[in-house]
């Protein structure tokens, strides 16, 4: 794999939502009383009156929910969450060179369901080799949900193509290493902790997009190992000082 040059990432600067779903989504339980996220979100220029509307908006749209301690992140977030959690640490096994293959099946949806069941195949890891046909190796430990049965099919296969070959028409891994070692960079970089707050935000939003190919598939320099542990460093440093807030 060609050498990257760790550039100085594009980070985009948080708003008061983004701040509020990223302190409760890395908290767990992701729940805070009032006084706790007043005090989490100051370093980031968010005033009360600030925080007090966008709570508001937040809890109108299904995204937190008030509770008897403060507020509390919405069931549909929850998801988000785990997908979150299982992005530092994804649970695989050894791979025996099987694939898995999703094939859609519905038809006659519209652009907005369309786009909506690439994106959960996307969060499922899945790569599209062609319209409608999705696969990745088998790798991963889990399963698809019971759900998408009714617009897929799911298979185990070994395809003719070699996978050293299949694996660049699926995932731009040179990109996401890319990205990943400007990410490493950066954090080694940065001491403010508004700064290194969003810094792992993006760092959070990229691991969701590591492919979490067997290692025998990765480059040798494979940049997700050491991205992941700085993400849990840096989770385990963000509890500390959440438990010290509350203290």
């Amino acid at each position: 794999m060609r050498t990257v040059q760790a550039d100085e990432p594009q980070l985009r600067p948080l708003s008061a939502r983004s701040v509020v779903l990223s302190l409760l989504l890395g908290t767990h339980p992701p729940e805070m009383p009032v006084k706790d996220l007043v005090r989490m979100v100051e370093p980031f220029g968010v005033g009360g009156s600030t925080l007090r509307a966008a709570l508001s908006r937040m809890t109108a749209a299904g995204d937190l929910r008030r509770t008897d301690a403060g507020y509390r992140i919405g069931d549909r977030l929850l998801e988000r969450q785990r997908r979150q959690d299982e992005a530092v640490e994804p649970s695989t096994r050894a791979w025996g060179g099987d694939w898995e293959m999703a094939v859609i099946t519905a038809t006659g949806r519209g652009p907005a369901e369309r786009a909506e069941l690439r994106a959960r195949l996307t969060a499922l890891r899945l790569a599209e080799l062609r319209e409608g046909v999705w696969l990745r190796p088998a790798n991963l430990r889990r399963s698809l949900p019971g759900e998408l049965e009714t617009v897929l099919r799911s298979f185990t296969t070994r395809p003719e193509q070699p996978a050293q070959d299949l694996v660049p028409v699926l995932w731009p891994l040179d990109t996401w290493a890319g990205t990943a070692h400007a990410l490493l960079g950066h954090i080694a970089r940065v001491d403010r902790p508004a700064d290194r707050f969003t810094a792992f935000a993006a760092v959070v939003r990229h691991l969701l997009l590591d492919p979490v190919l067997p290692e025998e598939l990765l480059p040798a320099d494979w940049p997700g190992p050491p991205l992941r542990a700085a993400y849990a460093d840096y989770q385990r440093e963000f509890t500390h000082t959440v438990r010290e807030h509350r203290a």
